[in-house]
């Protein structure tokens, strides 16, 4: 009983992050909503103790979402099926998640440190479109809306941040996978 309150608290911690994370990944946002239900549901579910929620409920997120696009006969999600799904969850996770130690602590300082540095880098129409989706929780449609400008304009700019952001910050992953 005590640890599905930690379960519980651990959820309520990240569930904003983990729902703008849904959000940005989903063509709508009833289809987040309904992901998102689902994941929630799932670690209801789990008859063992997680002992990293976030992380849980993040990788759960993902497979998730390439279930439903599979489902649907879509291409799968970027990077879905291969080796970097593993890397892009892990920071993730240190990004957005509750640090443990203060090596986590300091770990995801740095990191912040450096994304906030690497966005100021880029043109502003491809910052904002980055920062909107993945960090503000913004689906395409939605900010294509807002913004009107065209859902292909927003894709193509985000894929030019995305690039930059991965060479920018190539070296700092490079240190970081060395010392682990």
């Amino acid at each position: 009983m005590a640890q599905d309150s930690l379960q519980i608290s651990a959820l309520y911690a990240c569930y904003a992050r983990v729902s703008a994370f849904i959000r940005g990944r989903s063509a709508s946002r009833d289809d987040a909503d309904d992901i998102l239900q689902e994941v929630v549901s799932k670690l209801m579910q789990v008859e063992q103790p997680v002992e990293n929620v976030s992380a849980w409920l993040f990788r759960a997120a993902r497979n998730e979402m390439t279930d439903r696009s599979r489902k649907k006969r879509e291409l799968p999600l970027p990077g879905s099926d291969d080796e970097g799904t593993f890397v892009e969850d892990e920071i993730a996770e240190t990004l957005f998640g509750v640090p443990q130690t203060p090596e986590d602590e300091y770990l995801k300082t740095l990191l912040w440190e450096e994304l906030e540095d690497a966005l100021t880098e880029l043109p502003a129409a491809q910052r904002e479109v980055f920062e909107q989706t993945e960090l503000l929780g913004y689906s395409y449609q939605d900010l294509a809306a807002e913004s009107g400008t065209s859902v292909q304009a927003l894709l193509s700019r985000k894929h030019k941040a995305v690039l930059f952001l991965r060479t920018r910050l190539r070296n700092l992953y490079d240190e970081l996978t060395a010392q682990g």
